[in-house]
């Protein structure tokens, strides 16, 4: 036991020099102790070291971990989704334990478990009361440390001594394999006194059956904030005694990881405000070492390096005929993000028809483009109406009165707000002369690009990095022809050796053919197309399409989407005729479904299309959150529905899940027993000191398979029309 210990005082010691040259206040304060912030456990999520806590993090953090010890070695994503609710994916690989025996199929790849853990607030900490949380452990997993818990912690805080964190808990499964107590729920039914052993052995099916079954065991432990604030100690009574393991029970026994000793104890050291260092002592014989690095999506500030507002000058033209659009056009772009389409006059009104393209807050954007308004336009002019589109298609209508705007830039009163000058009007038709029309009609762009898959037989992380090359020409002012252009960099696809199994033979192999087109090409035609955009009336949108839609499917389709101005909801639908691309040639489909081998079946011609729900509920208990439903056939010819549900914090980055659920059996699917995967979305320009209404997108999927998988088209019309009822485009809310 002195060993570990002299191991957390060495790292205490060497860390405190550095520490204290960032932070002079390190010391507490003889009038404030240091405050105690919950930290993250070994399998992600707040908690002690093995157990959870009753504790949540601040809304928005997200936490990435990894920590190891000789048995395991977890990757962790922990994320603080609502205040109420904790959220944690890990993957956790097994020391000598490998992926399978078949070398051909998994080679040297240990076995990996991926498992999503949930953890919701049933109680707030009050004077008297502790706050109290109930949790979920490995839901949908393999069963290898499925485990149900409530746990309640009070906070005991002092002026000189620090603050204490005290949790008393009680768990099952996992966390309650050492069974010190009987199982409480055994008095209401005698079917709680056992857990089954069987678990689906794909994964990813919900084990309802096994909740709060079998053995129970109550947990605690002690976590204290020393005085010397980048230092937290533990203490903990561990529910499970690790006779159950999948170590022990994959050897037959031959591993023993039975505990010496129910206690653990470990110290926490914050090196800075996001990332700290974790050290215990476990099972009275296991050393356990992590890292955590943290951020919150909730409280990132903006710094903006962008063109200031231009002063109200006095030096406008005569007439109107006297305006240089040129630098008009040439200002609205760079300093107001408005991308002119055209200008019409009408009397005393000027209409900019535009698309905004770097200011997520329309209320900056419209300040600067009155700024530029009222500097360049004849002082006769009293109104300037913004119509902004999104590709050609008009959007919304705003009025900035000239007169008021002026009286804000020259603050005549007190607190002059641009919003006191701006009416949001319904779409009205265009009237008037058309001053200037931009003649530009093509564009063209690079940006990166990353796949990623996590947790596969054939290596822990498959990757493909690249760059998209892209360009769109207008034919007129409905009809766009677009490319894109694939450079792969770099990926390790090669060892993705995926084959359909005996059961699942019949299934298309609509997405695990993703090897021959990623490590067959090192340059490649993703998309190819000639898109037709229409509105009818105010609220409907339409586009038609045909060509090399995306890297793996060529076709034609349409997709339709009925969307209210400021509603919280839309219908949308679409349906698509596709043939599978032949990853050999840059223009060639398959016509026959045998096209690739005998033995694998590809899509020659068929249809797919989804009916489609989005809804963003108003209540404060799903605060900023939007779900999306889809119901319709796949690819792979599998009918069912896909759930999208994401929650947006204040500075705009988004945090989705979705998982689809088809009529494809579990044994056809094959490991994962059905599509799911996670995504996160962030505005650039946070990232950067340049305003921008793009974003960067990471998504990952758990496992590449066939079932439950869309058609990935260009273009969105629920993205194209944000500004309508803006989700992707809200500015930060952060103070």
């Amino acid at each position: 036991m002195l060993r570990p210990k002299l191991l957390i005082l060495s790292l205490a010691a060497s860390s405190s020099l550095s520490y204290a040259e960032d932070n002079p206040d390190y010391y507490a304060t003889p009038f404030q102790a240091p405050e105690l912030i919950p930290s993250q456990m070994d399998f992600g999520g707040v908690g002690l070291m093995q157990m959870p806590t009753g504790r949540m993090a601040k809304e928005g953090e997200m936490t990435l971990g990894y920590s190891k010890n000789d048995a395991y070695t977890f990757y962790t994503v922990s994320l603080q989704l609502m205040p109420w609710l904790e959220t944690t994916i890990r993957y956790t690989q097994v020391a000598d334990v490998l992926y399978s025996e078949v070398e051909s199929f998994s080679g040297d790849t240990n076995y990996t478990d991926k498992g999503i853990d949930l953890k919701v607030r049933l109680l707030e900490e009050s004077r008297w009361l502790p706050e109290v949380s109930g949790g979920i452990r490995d839901i949908g997993g393999t069963g290898l440390f499925d485990g149900e818990f409530l746990a309640a912690t009070k906070r005991l805080a002092t002026n000189h001594l620090g603050q204490f964190d005290f949790t008393l808990g009680i768990g099952w499964g996992y966390l309650g394999q050492r069974g010190n107590i009987s199982n409480p729920l055994c008095t209401a039914s005698a079917g709680f006194c056992n857990r089954t052993s069987a678990t689906s052995g794909n994964g990813g099916t919900v084990d309802f059956n096994r909740w709060f079954h079998g053995p129970a065991s109550l947990f605690g432990g002690i976590e204290y904030q020393t005085p010397y604030r980048p230092l937290v100690l533990k203490l903990e009574y561990d529910g499970n005694d690790y006779s159950a393991d999948f170590p022990v029970t994959y050897s037959n026994g031959t591993v023993n990881l039975i505990t010496r000793s129910p206690w653990n104890i470990g110290a926490v050291y914050r090196l800075t405000d996001w990332a700290s260092l974790k050290l215990s002592y476990e099972r009275g014989d296991t050393v356990s070492f992590g890292i955590n690095l943290s951020s919150n999506f909730n409280n990132a500030k903006i710094l903006s390096m962008d063109e200031p507002i231009p002063s109200l000058g006095n030096k406008q033209p005569e007439t109107i005929d006297d305006v240089n659009w040129d630098k008009v056009n040439s200002d609205l772009g760079e300093i107001a993000g408005y991308n002119t389409e055209a200008i019409y006059h009408n009397n005393q009104e000027v209409t900019l028809v535009a698309n905004q393209s770097k200011y997520r807050d329309r209320d900056a954007a419209n300040e600067r483009a009155a700024a530029i308004l009222a500097n360049n336009l004849p002082k006769d002019i009293q109104n300037y109406k913004i119509v902004e589109t999104s590709n050609k298609m008009p959007m919304t209508e705003t009025d900035i009165s000239a007169w008021k705007y002026k009286n804000i830039a020259q603050v005549n009163y007190i607190n002059p707000d641009i919003k006191d000058a701006v009416e949001h009007k319904p779409l009205t038709t265009i009237t008037g002369k058309a001053l200037y029309t931009n003649s530009d009609r093509f564009d063209y762009g690079l940006s990166p690009h990353i796949s990623q898959s996590f947790g596969g037989a054939e290596s822990f992380y498959l990757f493909d990095v690249g760059v998209n090359g892209s360009a769109t020409y207008w034919l007129n002012s409905h009809l766009q022809l677009s490319s894109s252009v694939y450079l792969n960099l770099a990926d390790n696809y090669d060892k993705f050796n995926y084959t359909a199994s005996n059961e699942s033979a019949n299934n298309y192999r609509v997405r695990t053919l993703v090897r021959e087109y990623i490590s067959d090409n090192d340059l490649y035609m993703n998309n190819l197309q000639l898109t037709w955009f229409e509105k009818y009336n105010s609220n409907w949108y339409q586009q038609f399409y045909g060509g090399y839609l995306e890297s793996m499917f060529a076709g034609v389709g349409s997709e339709i989407l009925y969307r209210r101005p400021n509603s919280n909801w839309a219908l949308g639908a679409d349906i698509n005729l596709v043939s599978q691309r032949d990853p050999n040639s840059w223009f060639g489909i398959y016509s026959d479904v045998h096209g690739y081998s005998d033995s694998t079946l590809v899509l020659s011609k068929a249809t797919t299309g989804h009916a489609s729900l989005y809804y963003k509920p108003q209540s404060e208990f799903l605060k900023n959150t939007l779900f999306r439903l889809d119901v319709g056939k796949f690819l792979a010819q599998d009918i069912g529905a896909r759930l999208d549900v994401s929650k947006q914090f204040n500075t705009g980055v988004i945090v989705g899940a979705y998982a689809s659920k088809t009529n494809m059996s579990v044994e056809d699917y094959g490991e994962g027993s059905f599509t799911k995967g996670f995504y996160i979305s962030v505005p650039l320009d946070i990232m950067s000191v340049k305003s921008s209404t793009s974003r960067v997108g990471f998504n990952w999927q758990p496992l590449t398979r066939d079932g439950g998988q869309k058609l990935g088209i260009r273009n969105s019309l629920y993205s194209l029309t944000d500004s309508v009822s803006p989700w992707y485009g809200r500015p930060s809310s952060v103070e």
